[in-house]
């Protein structure tokens, strides 16, 4: 069943923004109002300028600057109640992760509906008011989407979520405990569903789904391999991890014979589909390719 249309649709036809300070338009040739006024109908900006129009509601924001709302495009919620753990302050990514995997197989609905909520408020807090959260599913947690949508429209942020994934545990390899990876199969049918259930693609939608794998050194060639295939077919969007330490880029040397980035290419994880998280171990060519 298809969740109710939450989202802006539930606010007031129009708003006036009136007399702000400042007006940062973040436009082609990045202008600056001052002393203007922003108009919205339909929650789409209609006007922009020094005419006063009649609205459902005014905001006076003669002492205010008014900016398009910041976008984070890679966030893990549910690590927002790890963060202080002193034992891994000091550690290396892939020990690190060692470590709080132990912790994250854990997480249920409800830790996740709270995390969720808490680092959605201070996102919005500081003017960012999309947000896309990368996600484990670790076995029997519920309905963590669910509840991350859930959370996302009581705050009235706009959310992307992802359908993380991860078939290889340390029995085959990998890091993660085997509590938190799942078969191809599981992971792609389950993808099916989320994105069947919870991506809406309209103009101005307040909740999307990518799929997203969680990283070279956690999933399988067929897992990226399939997610891709999936992704095209949905039509929805392809996110990773890549080139985030020198311990990964070991990793695929010895099991590919290829840089990350090479070894994603291979398997069609590139275009204007993709995006990636923690990029900094990336030559100059690889740098040169990205940018194309």
């Amino acid at each position: 069943m298809r969740p109710p249309d939450w989202g802006l649709e539930v606010f007031l036809s129009t708003l006036l923004i009136k007399n702000a300070r400042y007006i940062v338009s973040c436009d082609d040739t990045d202008r600056l109002y001052e002393r203007s006024n922003l108009f919205i109908r339909d929650n789409a900006i209609e006007y922009i300028g020094p005419e006063l129009r009649q609205a459902d509601q005014v905001i006076d924001a003669s002492r205010m600057v008014v900016y398009p709302g910041l976008i984070n495009t890679h966030h893990h919620l549910y690590q927002l109640f790890s963060r202080n753990l002193p034992e891994v302050q000091r550690m290396e990514l892939f020990p690190w992760l060692v470590t709080l995997y132990d912790v994250w197989k854990n997480l249920d609905e409800e830790v996740v509906a709270a995390s969720s909520l808490v680092g959605m408020a201070e996102l919005l807090k500081t003017g960012c008011t999309t947000c896309f959260d990368h996600h484990v599913f670790p076995a029997r947690a519920g309905d963590l989407i669910g509840a991350q949508f859930r959370a996302a429209e009581l705050v009235g942020m706009r959310f992307h979520a992802s359908r993380g994934s991860m078939d290889l545990s340390r029995k085959d390899g990998g890091l993660p405990p085997d509590s938190v990876v799942q078969t191809i199969d599981q992971i792609l049918a389950d993808s099916e569903r989320l994105v069947r259930v919870w991506h809406d693609p309209s103009r101005f939608s307040m909740r999307q789904v990518a799929l997203a794998p969680c990283s070279p050194f956690s999933v399988s060639t067929d897992l990226l391999r399939e997610s891709a295939r999936l992704a095209r077919s949905l039509e929805v969007r392809l996110h990773t991890h890549v080139a985030e330490t020198r311990d990964e880029e070991q990793y695929t040397l010895e099991r590919f014979g290829l840089r990350p980035l090479a070894y994603l290419e291979g398997l069609g994880w590139t275009g204007p589909d993709v995006w990636y998280a923690h990029g900094i171990h990336f030559n100059d060519d690889e740098l040169k390719a990205l940018a194309a």
